[in-house]
C-alpha cells in the first residue's frame, strides 16, 4: 500500500453518493466510481463518504462495497472461515472488542508489508528475499489466528451446548471468566506491540 509522505497532511476529501448512488468527489468537482475509491485508498488518500441529502457518513457502507466488488473481481483476501467467525461476532457481547485487535493486527501487518519492500529493493538488486518474507507471513498468520483465538480461548464451537446448571450456578464463574479474558487481551496488547517493536525498520 502506498504511503504517504511525510510532510503536511493532505485535507481529507469529501464524497456525496447521491440517490442514484452515483458518487461525486468535491475535491475534483467529478463523479467517480467504486474502483476510483479503492485506487484513492491504495494511494493513501483520505476521504469520508456522505450522503447528498441527509449528509449523513456513509463511509463503512462504502467501504465494505469496495471490498465485496474487489473480492468478486477473483482476488480472495478474506478466507471463508474469517467471514464466518466475523459474522459470528455481531450481537456478541465480545464483538466490541474485534475491532481493536483487527486493527493492532493490520496496523502490524503493514509495517511488515513496508519493509518487505524495501528488502526488495535493498536486497540482491530486487530480488525477493523469499526466506525473510514465509517468517514474515508465518508472523502475521500466527498474529491473526491469535487474536481470533483470543475471542473464543477455549477452542469451543459458537454454536456448543449451552453449559449445565451447575456450571452456571457457580460462585465466581462469570466473574473467573472476565478475569482470565482480560489477562488474555492484555497479553495479545503486549504481545501486538513486541512485534510492533520488534521489526526492523519499521
Amino acid at each position: 500500500m502506498a504511503e504517504q509522505d511525510s510532510g503536511a497532511k493532505s485535507p481529507v476529501i469529501t464524497i456525496k453518493k447521491y440517490a442514484n448512488r452515483r458518487l461525486y468527489n468535491t475535491a475534483t468537482s467529478s463523479y467517480v466510481t467504486l474502483d476510483h475509491l479503492a485506487e484513492m485508498v491504495k494511494e493513501g488518500s483520505e476521504f469520508v463518504v456522505t450522503d447528498a441529502k441527509t449528509g449523513e457518513d456513509i463511509t463503512r457502507s462504502v467501504l465494505t462495497q469496495i471490498i465485496v466488488e474487489q473480492e468478486g473481481k477473483g482476488q480472495n483476501l478474506l478466507p471463508i472461515k474469517f467471514l464466518r467467525q466475523i459474522i459470528g461476532f455481531y450481537g456478541d457481547s465480545l464483538g466490541g472488542l474485534l475491532p481493536r485487535y483487527l486493527e493492532g493486527s493490520m496496523e502490524a501487518f503493514s509495517q511488515n508489508e513496508a519493509h518487505m519492500r524495501k528488502s526488495m529493493q535493498d536486497t540482491f538488486k530486487g530480488l525477493f528475499p523469499m526466506t525473510r518474507l514465509e517468517d514474515m507471513g508465518k508472523q502475521n498468520m500466527a498474529l491473526f489466528e491469535n487474536a481470533m483465538k483470543l475471542f473464543n480461548p477455549f477452542g469451543t464451537v459458537r454454536n456448543a451446548a449451552p453449559p449445565s446448571a451447575a456450571q452456571q450456578s457457580a460462585p465466581g464463574a462469570k466473574s473467573d471468566d472476565i478475569d482470565a479474558l482480560r489477562s488474555q487481551l492484555n497479553a495479545m496488547q503486549s504481545q501486538l506491540e513486541r512485534l510492533v517493536k520488534g521489526n526492523p525498520g519499521s
